[in-house]
């Protein structure tokens, strides 16, 4: 077995199932807004806030921006392990995503809770 300092320990099956699971359940979520969207003949404000109320909406909608949060630090991972050749300057953009993607995750939140 090879070790590689850039994995860290990671496994590709491992990143395969976080992806294959992160993308069924943003389809899942994907669907379930549609199905919002096809059941509301009118959506305002008030109906959107009441949708937005509703404790397995909100749930429902951190889960998917977790989901969506992996999905993209996996692919940002393998973009920049491949086509970024200097450790440090791979380090230094891994750290910058997984900080924005950190913010992403802080503020989704404070949104979807702050309803």
């Amino acid at each position: 077995m090879v070790n590689n300092a850039a994995t860290v320990g990671r496994s590709g099956v491992h990143d395969f199932i976080l992806l294959r699971a992160s993308a069924v359940l943003l389809a899942a979520y994907t669907l379930y807004l549609l199905g919002f969207f096809v059941i509301t003949p009118e959506v305002t404000f008030d109906i959107w806030q009441g949708f937005f109320n509703n404790l397995c909406t909100k749930v429902f909608t951190v889960l998917a921006l977790f989901a969506l949060l992996v999905h993209a630090w996996i692919g940002v991972w393998q973009v920049l392990s491949d086509y970024v050749k200097p450790a440090f300057l791979r380090g230094v953009l891994q750290f910058l995503f997984a900080v924005l993607l950190l913010a992403y995750l802080v503020a989704g939140f404070l949104t979807v809770w702050g309803v």
